[in-house]
């Protein structure tokens, strides 16, 4: 019994990823929905402020965690409703809760398996987790800010590995910031696009966030290593 119970999150992962498609909540994820709802949406947010929030964050959570494609027009969405800071602030933690749930997933019901899997794998899987195991906050804080390693392939590496929970949420938290705060930046734009043009070219505007997500990537490569410089000159210092 037991045994058993450890697939009960893996179970009910796949329950909810076959009721998204079911119900076909997927088609909702697009940029249709917010020319034709957007206008109430932003009215249901002005007046139930809170609620929309923790609504937003809990399908952004369920989104991520269920790998079903949409979380990035989510994003925008966010940032359309609550703006750039507390859009990408609360999709950053919204994303966090996703991947852990995936790493409880991966940990519970395949941790065992996956482990031996990787030990015998020779391809990126093994090299993740190998990584992820002897230094956890900076190799998923640099991944998460390059996006170097794919986003779930860092999650269940780290479920694997049964890595502590701490520094594994403060990096992801934090690495995933500065670009879901762009992205909340273009989301909070569409509102006047929208509103001059029912049709307007969404790729277009990330012309002119080319200097953020160049300051992103630039981030991505000198933070690490700097903190880690720092780091070592502390005495006594550990890694989170």
């Amino acid at each position: 019994m037991k045994r058993l119970s450890r697939f009960v999150p893996l179970v009910l992962l796949g329950a909810v990823i076959a009721l998204i498609f079911a119900m076909g909540w997927n088609r909702y994820l697009s940029l249709d929905t917010l020319r034709e709802h957007g206008g109430a949406l932003r009215a249901f947010t002005a007046d139930n402020y809170g609620v929309a929030l923790l609504l937003m964050m809990a399908a952004f959570a369920v989104l991520t965690a269920s790998v079903v494609p949409g979380v990035f027009f989510l994003t925008i969405t966010a940032g359309y409703l609550f703006g750039p800071w507390v859009g990408g602030i609360s999709t950053s933690i919204a994303a966090t809760v996703g991947a852990l749930i995936v790493y409880a997933v991966a940990r519970s019901a395949l941790g065992e398996e996956l482990r031996r899997k990787a030990e015998r794998d020779e391809g990126l899987l093994r090299k993740v987790c190998q990584t992820i195991d002897k230094d956890t906050f900076w190799y998923v804080l640099a991944s998460r800010l390059a996006v170097v390693v794919p986003f779930h392939m860092i999650n269940v590496a780290a479920g694997i590995m049964a890595v502590r929970l701490a520094p594994y949420t403060m990096a992801t938290v934090i690495g995933l910031l500065p670009a879901h705060i762009i992205y909340c930046w273009i989301g909070a734009r569409l509102n006047t696009l929208l509103a001059d043009d029912p049709n307007p070219d969404v790729q277009a505007l990330f012309g002119q966030f080319w200097a953020p997500m160049l300051g992103v990537f630039v981030l991505a490569v000198i933070l690490p290593l700097a903190l880690k410089a720092v780091q070592r000159r502390l005495p006594g210092a550990a890694t989170p």
